[in-house]
């Protein structure tokens, strides 16, 4: 996937993203970018829980939305 697809992409997944865990600043989503491992560090450190823990909101969070993380 080309880089302006993926930017557009993230710009339209970022506002659910919001959404879904608000307790993320605004700097912290725009330093995600689509990238699984920064969401994943993000939500740990926001919402204090382990990795795994995170993944799993991930993959929810994925299925709900039927979209994937870039990277």
């Amino acid at each position: 996937m080309g880089w302006n697809r993926a930017e557009g992409y993230w710009k339209e997944l970022r506002g659910k993203v919001k959404a879904e865990w608000s307790n993320l600043p605004d700097d912290c989503l725009d330093m995600i970018a689509c990238r699984r491992v920064a969401l994943s560090g993000s939500l740990q450190e926001a919402y204090g829980i382990s990795q795994n823990e995170a993944e799993l909101l991930i993959k929810r969070f994925e299925r709900q939305q039927h979209c994937r993380f870039l990277k």
